[in-house]
């Protein structure tokens, strides 16, 4: 079948192999991709125009889509979309766009789509030190589940790990010892990109007591003890983010708070401790410093500190 005469509709299965071959985006970013376009092919059947093709997109057609995003409410809550996700839809659209021209499949150029601004959507929501210890110390470790939600909570803190890094660790590669006092250990993360992560001499010692009471096979750092038996104990990115959002109940935090948010606040706190932001971005595993730089609130906020210390002017007075 020749592409160019191929609805938009059809050749999002080609998109989304190009995803996962060329751009080497993890399985839970495409399925995100692939549901903002289902939004987007809702959209042409809406307009009775879902056999549009590639050449036939124009400026007026992305400029309706914007408006309906920009309108559109959920059925369930009523709630219209925040300018994040109006962001991301058209992101997926711009990048849908680069791949026709890739395959040289006539379409407007994807920098038509101009995106919207999300200055106020994009600060970085993160605990405080005395907020963090609050989480951590959240869990009741008298008791075998409790000791593996406080290991849990100390290694995303420790190490800024994202959740799937969490989940996709296994025992064989912690090799704690009574006497280990510091520990790293080499992860592959989003994009398949190798980093470091180092572990606290306090998340040791938890994720020490936590390991001697594993008596199972699984080799599965982070074990379920609930659930189906003949499945996988492995748990699974939904799992940590319940056990997050049960002890930030418990402890009275933003509801804000997410295992992400703890990989903020490792950002954040590193950050304001004086470390360079690229050496940050190392820490984090960004490909790009310009992502990193979503926490220069920090640092911008010590330099107007330090300058109202120290450059006030008041020495000039008469």
């Amino acid at each position: 079948m020749e592409q160019v005469n191929t609805p938009i509709k059809d050749l999002i299965p080609d998109f989304l192999e190009y995803l996962e071959i060329e751009k080497a985006l993890s399985e839970e970013t495409q399925k995100n991709y692939h549901r903002a376009l289902k939004r987007f092919i809702t959209w042409l059947e809406e307009n009775d125009i879902e056999n549009l093709k590639p050449h036939e997109l124009t400026p007026e057609h992305i400029w309706k889509y914007r408006v309906y995003l920009s309108r559109y409410k959920s059925d369930q809550t009523d709630d219209k979309l925040k300018k994040s996700s109006q962001y991301f839809y058209l992101v997926v659209l711009r990048t849908l766009l680069n791949f026709f021209a890739q395959r040289d499949i006539d379409c407007i150029p994807a920098e038509k789509i101009e995106l919207p601004k999300t200055s106020d959507e994009r600060k970085v929501k993160f605990l405080n030190l005395d907020q963090v210890k609050k989480l951590l110390q959240a869990p009741d470790t008298n008791n075998k589940t409790g000791l593996r939600n406080r290991a849990i909570l100390e290694t995303l803190f420790s190490t800024g790990m994202r959740v799937a890094e969490l989940v996709s660790l296994n025992r064989e590669q912690l090799n704690i010892k009574p006497e280990t006092e510091d520990l790293e250990i080499s992860i592959v993360g989003k994009g398949d990109r190798p980093r470091t992560v180092y572990f606290s001499e306090r998340c040791i010692k938890w994720l020490r007591k936590y390991l001697e009471t594993r008596d199972d096979d699984s080799e599965a750092l982070f074990r379920r003890y609930k659930g189906p038996k003949d499945a996988s104990l492995r748990l699974t990115p939904r799992s940590i983010e319940n056990i997050v959002k049960k002890y930030v109940k418990k402890a009275g935090l933003p509801s804000f708070t997410t295992p992400h948010t703890l990989r903020h606040s490792f950002a954040t706190d590193l950050l304001a401790q004086g470390v360079d932001l690229r050496v940050v971005q190392e820490f984090l595993g960004h490909k790009n410093v310009a992502t990193t730089q979503i926490y220069t609130h920090v640092t911008n906020k010590k330099l107007r500190d330090v300058h109202k210390k120290y450059h006030s002017g008041d020495d000039l007075e008469e």
